[in-house]
């Protein structure tokens, strides 16, 4: 039996943009990281506002984003997931979620996060619950052992997770996970579709559906 969760929204209320941008903050970097913040706060009030698409503009966040990760070598990516974590993911973990999520471990099953957050970050959350739990999140591209500032695929969020999930398992996951609507098609590819804390758009898709809602 399988078992993919979502990060972002279904296991944690944190944000990996907060943590970071707390991180490089505290680190040396604020300067860098509010010259990103003031370059791209425009696009994300108009995509608030509805005058872009919501998920598209988010993954030109993450995608930008990682271009303040340039340069650090994979021992330097740990030590900043482990920082985004430990201020932010980890603390704003959803505990009966988390329970859920233990409960599928007890029984033995294969466990995988699946995220559009940096695959860094995503292993650094996995640990803190169990070693065999896996995890699926945006690539971020390394040459020569250092993050170029690129991503090394899209960004691991609506059909694309589906698709990366089914490859991983090999077929469909029994169990799945997420709280938007973007999570959907993962969500359709399992046997038992758990919507968390769903957003209304999820809410509504649920509910007609018949999808226990958690």
């Amino acid at each position: 039996m399988t078992a993919v969760f979502d990060l972002e929204g279904t296991l944690t209320a944190g944000e990996t943009w907060k943590g970071l941008a707390r991180y490089l903050r505290a680190h040396g970097r604020r300067a860098e990281y509010d010259r990103f913040f003031a370059l791209h706060l425009p696009g994300a009030l108009l995509a608030k506002a509805g005058l872009l698409p919501r998920r598209w503009y988010q993954n030109v966040w993450m995608r930008d984003l990682a271009g303040l990760l340039r340069g650090l070598d994979e021992a330097a990516l740990r030590e900043v997931a482990e920082g985004v974590v430990e201020e932010e993911l980890w603390p704003k973990r959803k505990e009966r979620v988390v329970a859920r999520l233990f409960d599928h471990l007890d029984r033995g099953h294969r466990v995988v996060l699946a995220s559009g957050t940096y695959e860094p970050v995503l292993r650094a959350f996995a640990r803190r619950l169990a070693p065999e739990v896996e995890a699926l999140g945006t690539p971020l591209e390394l040459r020569e052992g250092r993050a170029t500032g690129r991503l090394a695929g899209p960004v691991n969020v609506g059909r694309r997770k589906a698709e990366r999930v089914r490859a991983c398992l090999g077929g469909a996951p029994d169990y799945a996970y997420g709280d938007t609507l973007a999570d959907l098609p993962l969500l359709l590819l399992a046997a038992h579709p758990v919507a968390v804390d769903p957003d209304p758009r999820l809410r509504r898709e649920a509910r007609r559906r018949g999808l226990e809602i958690l």
